[in-house]
C-alpha cells in the first residue's frame, strides 16, 4: 500500500514536472530576448550618448548598469509570469522595501542625483581647477557620489557631489587663460606713474606669466593711508595661480624698496587745536572784565 502511494506520488510529481517544462522554456527564452535585446542595443546607445557630448562616466553607469539592470529587470518579472508566479504581489512588496531603503540612504541617492547633474551641466572636467567649500585644487576624479581634489599642498580633497552643486563654484580653467590680481599700497606722496613704471618693469620677465595681455597697473582707491593699487597679469595654466601671486608681491615690494617708494603701515592722522587763548578772550568779552 505505502509503495502504492509512493508510486502515485511520483507519477504526479512527474506529471506536474512535464506539464511545467514549457512554462519553463518559456521563460528562458523571454530572459534571453531580453538580453539579446541589450546585447544588440549596448553599443548604438552609448554611440548615441557620447555623440550627444555625455560625459563617459555617466555613459557607463546609464548603459552598464541603470539600462541593463532595467531591461534584465523587465525580462525576469515576464518570465516569472510565465511560471505562473504572482508578479503584483512581488512588486508590491519591492516598492515598500525601495520605499524603506530610499529613506535610509536618502543621503547617498542626493549626492548621485548631484553627480548625474554635474556630468550633464559639465561645470569642470578632469582637470581643471576650481574653488569650491573653500577648496582649491585639480580636479582629479569625478564619481556618481563624490569629486576628488588634488590641492598645491598635494593633499587629496574628496567632496560630496551634493556640497559641490549647493556651493558656489569657480572654475579657473573653463575660458583658458586666467587674469590674477594683486593689490598693493603707496604712500600718498608718491608719484603713481612711477611706481607704475618701476612696477611693470620688475615683473615682466617672471616665470609663469603670459606675454600677452601685458601685465597692467591700475589705482583702485583712495585709501585711508595710502593709495591703491592693483596689478593684473595673465597666466596661461590655472594652477600656477598662488605661485604667481607670490612672485609677484616679492618682485613688487623689493623694486618698491630699491626705489626708495614707501608702502605705508595703516595709521591715523589727529590734529589737534589750542582754543584755550580764544576761550579767555570770548569770555572776557562777554563778561566785561579785563
Amino acid at each position: 500500500m505505502n509503495q502504492l502511494i509512493q508510486f502515485l506520488d511520483v507519477r504526479q510529481l512527474a506529471t506536474q514536472a512535464v506539464a511545467f517544462v514549457p512554462e519553463t522554456i518559456a521563460a528562458l527564452i523571454i530572459v534571453t530576448l531580453f538580453w539579446l535585446v541589450y546585447r544588440l542595443t549596448k553599443i548604438p546607445l552609448t554611440a548615441l550618448l557620447e555623440r550627444a557630448g555625455v560625459h563617459e562616466t555617466l555613459v557607463s553607469m546609464v548603459v552598464g548598469n541603470v539600462y541593463r539592470a532595467s531591461i534584465l529587470l523587465f525580462g525576469l518579472i515576464m518570465a516569472a509570469d510565465q511560471i505562473g508566479v504572482n508578479v503584483r504581489a512581488v512588486l508590491g512588496g519591492l516598492g515598500v522595501v525601495g520605499i524603506a531603503v530610499g529613506f535610509a540612504a536618502q543621503d547617498s541617492l542626493s549626492n548621485i542625483i548631484a553627480g548625474f547633474l554635474i556630468f550633464i551641466d559639465k561645470p569642470f572636467t578632469v582637470g581643471d581647477w576650481v574653488k569650491v567649500a573653500n577648496q582649491y585644487g585639480e580636479v582629479s576624479e569625478i564619481t556618481m557620489r563624490s569629486t576628488r581634489i588634488r590641492t598645491n599642498n598635494n593633499t587629496y580633497v574628496v567632496i560630496p557631489n551634493k556640497t559641490i552643486i549647493n556651493e558656489v563654484l569657480v572654475n579657473h580653467s573653463k575660458h583658458g587663460e586666467t587674469r590674477v590680481d594683486i593689490q598693493l599700497g603707496i604712500a600718498y606722496k608718491e608719484l603713481i606713474p612711477k611706481a607704475r613704471k618701476i612696477i611693470l618693469q620688475a615683473i615682466e620677465n617672471l616665470h609663469g606669466i603670459a606675454r600677452f595681455p601685458k601685465p597692467e597697473l591700475v589705482v583702485t582707491e583712495l585709501g585711508d593711508s595710502s593709495v591703491n593699487l592693483e596689478i593684473r597679469v595673465w597666466i596661461e595654466d590655472a594652477g600656477s595661480e598662488e605661485p604667481v601671486f607670490c612672485r609677484v608681491m616679492e618682485a613688487s615690494k623689493i623694486a618698491l624698496d630699491e626705489a626708495g617708494i614707501q608702502i605705508p603701515y595703516p595709521h591715523l592722522q589727529l590734529f589737534v587745536d589750542n582754543v584755550e587763548d580764544r576761550v579767555w578772550q570770548q569770555a572776557k568779552k562777554l563778561t566785561g572784565t579785563t
